[in-house]
């Protein structure tokens, strides 16, 4: 794992990649009219997949084994949910694996359409993977705990197809790589979302009560959230639908300002 302080200048890289082909894109201020996707992060079983997708979702996050938080699921559940979501439902495997050859591996378990990379990888681990995995959408976690995030974008954008803001402690004594249900800094996440080529997905503190700040002020490609739509641990109908409104409603108000 790697800190922005110890960043591999790319060519220094082995690897040789283009950055993929992205047909969606960020800016909202030149293109057509573009809603924020919603992704619905520790979906537990088939049942609250069908819940989140009725409610709206886009995208389906399924937490592999982690050092910390909650979500975790087994690979085997992991593999139903994935099977059973119909296209164009994304489905996101969340792996803390850390080498190519691990994450590919949780991958073939797992059959999702997307993998998210929790970890702030080795460069040359993200670029092997891409050969690894081709046909699979890569998504790199980054994790702001500061500017010092941005440095990350020319790292990683070679061989990914999207990024994920978060608010984990990957260095922490017990590393923490999501579902803390903390917000950072959006001040720094608007200017990566800026900087980036990328689309980026917002996570980290979101509830409805904030989902529409975090569409005016960051402007993501997504929004992420786990804890904002549950209580007991047990994903809410009630939270759900009032996250879904908010966001619709903020997309509404941006394009109508």
């Amino acid at each position: 794992m790697i800190s922005a302080g110890r960043l591999m200048p790319r060519s220094r890289l082995h690897a040789s990649q283009d950055r993929p082909d992205i047909a969606l894109r960020t800016a909202r201020s030149d293109g057509p009219p573009m809603r924020t996707r919603v992704k619905i992060c520790c979906i537990a079983s088939v049942e609250e997949a069908r819940q989140a997708i009725e409610a709206g979702a886009d995208a389906l996050g399924l937490v592999g084994a982690m050092p910390s938080g909650d979500g975790v699921i087994g690979d085997v559940t992991i593999a139903e949910v994935a099977a059973a979501a119909p296209p164009p439902i994304a489905t996101f495997l969340l792996t803390s694996e850390q080498t190519a050859d691990g994450i590919a591996s949780h991958i073939r378990r797992t059959h999702p359409t997307s993998v998210q990379i929790v970890s702030h990888i080795d460069p040359a681990e993200s670029a092997r993977l891409a050969e690894l995995e081709p046909h699979v959408r890569r998504v790199q976690v980054i994790h702001v705990e500061g500017r010092a995030a941005l440095d990350f974008i020319p790292v990683y954008m070679p061989f990914v197809h999207a990024f994920l803001l978060d608010s984990g402690r990957p260095n922490a004594p017990t590393p923490e790589f999501g579902g803390t249900g903390r917000r950072h800094d959006w001040e720094v996440s608007a200017e990566f979302v800026r900087a980036s080529p990328l689309p980026v997905f917002l996570a980290g503190g979101l509830s409805a009560a904030n989902a529409g700040q975090a569409v005016s002020q960051v402007r993501p490609f997504g929004l992420d959230l786990c804890s904002g739509v549950r209580t007991d641990g047990h994903l809410d109908a009630y939270k759900l639908a009032e996250f879904m409104s908010a966001v619709r409603r903020a997309d509404e108000g941006f394009w109508s300002a």
